[in-house]
């Protein structure tokens, strides 16, 4: 591997910046952690750094956003999966933090507040501007070795993510280490026809990511589903009625731009299940009310899904296809990811909601690989070097040049 691990190292009695990742999904009424898997993956570099003075810390939601929150709760849960004290401080950069690390014994862990109240992780910088910022300036002193194991984020240049690791000897945590091992074996027996299954929530990025993965050579039929399929059906005018999310007509446009370029990539759903009266509906697009709300893909588009999955050679999936939490939703989830399971292809299953469902259905043995990240995911299968791993490169090839 060209990226340092944390076998590279004697780690006892150092000081050791620990980025991670433990963005968890926020109830917004209650403010309570509603899901702890990626505190859950944490542990296991936290558990693999013995005898140093460690400081974790990670970023939790978006400025403005709902899941904008504080980690004492985030402090908690860690604190009862690894059977250990952890420190927490409502501070980050501050004297409060500065003494608290400084005042660390062997063996000790302090959790920082949430990154992303200073204003500098909201923004992103170069490796070496970011090693410039106050976060990095006044912290970095006080640490020995940075370990980045945040690959979910693996695609932001955050100053925790690439400014630490730009001044301090650094190495990929266990999750990172897992993830570039795999996702480079994947990539060398990966064989065409691609078959990229999108769904979930999510849109912004995911459209100039699939331009990529496309022109790339990696997406010879994009499956959509969830949010992004309806963005995609509106663009195709299928849905008449607008969606509500943000940014709607530039993100349409986008669609509706795609299909015109690459009319014979993309497919979307042909039936879809709605909610009528607490009960699942199935209907053809073509029959959809303005007020009609989408909760899943239906049986007709499952069938057509597979049978383009089962004819790949290496199938990518993000995203569930349906609101599957809900039982007389989630026939969409399940049936593409058996459909996946029992392909004949290479197969990479990216995001937690994803990883959940595998395990409901018990499909995990199935997979290939499975995957912590999602955006940060697809932009390392075009292959393109994400800011994190290459900021590790830089550190090891300094780090073996000594």
């Amino acid at each position: 591997m060209k990226l340092l691990t944390l076998d590279d190292f004697d780690l006892k009695g150092k000081t050791i910046f620990l980025r991670v990742d433990m963005n968890c999904p926020i109830d917004p009424n209650t403010m309570e952690i509603s899901g702890t898997r990626r505190i859950e993956e944490a542990t296991e570099t936290i558990n693999a750094i013995k005898n140093s003075k460690l400081v974790v810390a990670s970023h939790q939601g978006r400025v403005g956003n709902k899941d904008y929150t504080g980690m004492e709760k985030h402090a908690e849960v860690l604190e009862k999966l690894l059977n250990r004290k952890i420190k927490y401080i409502e501070d980050v950069i501050g004297t409060t933090a500065q003494n608290e690390i400084k005042n660390l014994k062997e063996g000790d862990i302090l959790l920082l507040d949430n990154l992303r109240l200073c204003a500098e992780e909201n923004y992103e910088f170069s490796s070496a501007d970011a090693a410039k910022t106050i976060m990095v300036q006044r912290l970095q002193k006080l640490f020995d070795l940075c370990v980045l194991d945040s690959f979910p984020s693996a695609h932001r240049s955050h100053p925790s993510i690439v400014g630490f690791a730009h001044v301090l000897p650094a190495c990929a945590g266990k999750i990172v280490e897992r993830e570039v091992r795999k996702l480079d074996e994947i990539m060398m027996v990966a064989k065409a026809p691609h078959v990229i299954v999108l769904g979930g929530s999510k849109v912004g990025d995911r459209l100039e990511a699939v331009k990529m993965l496309i022109k790339k050579g990696r997406a010879d039929h994009v499956l959509l589903t969830g949010l992004i399929g309806n963005v995609f059906m509106r663009a195709q005018a299928r849905i008449k009625a607008p969606l509500g999310i943000e940014r709607e007509e530039e993100v349409v446009a986008k669609a509706h731009a795609l299909i015109g370029e690459y009319p014979d990539v993309f497919s979307t759903p042909v039936d879809v299940a709605i909610d009528k009266d607490g009960s699942r509906v199935e209907v053809d697009v073509r029959d959809l009310n303005k007020e009609d709300i989408i909760y899943d893909i239906g049986h007709k588009t499952v069938e057509h899904y597979n049978k383009m999955i089962s004819g790949a050679g290496t199938v990518f999936i993000s995203g569930p296809p349906g609101y599957f939490e809900k039982e007389q939703f989630s026939l969409g989830t399940k049936g593409i990811l058996e459909g996946v399971a029992n392909s004949m292809a290479t197969t990479i299953v990216s995001g937690g909601h994803l990883t959940a469902a595998l395990k409901r259905y018990g499909l995990v043995e199935k997979i290939d690989h499975i995957s912590t990240a999602g955006g940060a995911l697809v932009l390392y299968l075009t292959g393109e070097t994400l800011p994190m791993i290459q900021v590790l490169e830089e550190a090891a090839k300094r780090y073996r040049s000594k």
